[in-house]
């Protein structure tokens, strides 16, 4: 689980389309979870209301 936390935080802090305030958000979160036992439940919750909030943004970009 660490590990893939870990791959995540690196995945975020390469990505340039996250907003900065955004991306500092989401890596203080990533680095809380990466010391919890049960955060990949968490992490899934998270990331399913992101993208459901951003997928029609991406859509309009033809990204999806």
């Amino acid at each position: 689980m660490k590990t893939k936390i870990e791959r995540a935080i690196k995945k975020v802090e390469e990505h340039a389309a996250i907003e900065q305030e955004q991306k500092a958000l989401i890596l203080e979160k990533l680095k809380e979870w990466k010391e919890e036992e049960h955060a990949i439940n968490d992490i899934a919750v998270k990331f399913e209301n992101w993208w459901i909030e951003l997928e029609p943004i991406f859509a309009e970009l033809g990204l999806v």
